[in-house]
């Protein structure tokens, strides 16, 4: 006999809604338009926090945010091809630097490698 019942687990791509978010988003004119990211994979997501505390600790204080509800966001993204929601995530990539990447100078061959050559 089983111990265990998994009738009421629910699956791991059934999740709990998320409740209203604090949603990224750029200026867009007269209008503000949400901002979308990219998972370490490359998948597209939407993103959305849980509290303006979190926005801030992964996006900087100076990140314009809207609130929505789970559901809104969702239709938003949708018609983009975006199917995936990302809530709270907390990794962010380092900012980009403002200069051109420095190139490490290439190694020189030795003179006894260029005469046995």
């Amino acid at each position: 006999m089983c111990l265990f019942q998994y009738d009421d687990d629910p699956e791991p791509e059934e999740q709990d809604p998320a409740g209203p978010l604090y949603v990224p988003v750029r200026p867009g004119g007269a209008e503000v338009v949400v901002r979308l990211f990219r998972t370490p994979l490359g998948a597209r997501t939407a993103v959305g926090y849980t509290s303006p505390d979190r926005l801030v600790a992964a996006l900087g204080v100076e990140q314009p945010w809207i609130r929505l509800s789970e559901s809104s966001l969702r239709a938003m993204a949708e018609p983009l091809g975006v199917s995936l929601l990302t809530v709270d995530p907390t990794f962010t990539a380092p900012a980009v630097a403002a200069g051109p990447p420095v190139a490490a100078p290439l190694p020189q061959a030795s003179p006894i490698a260029a005469r046995v050559a």
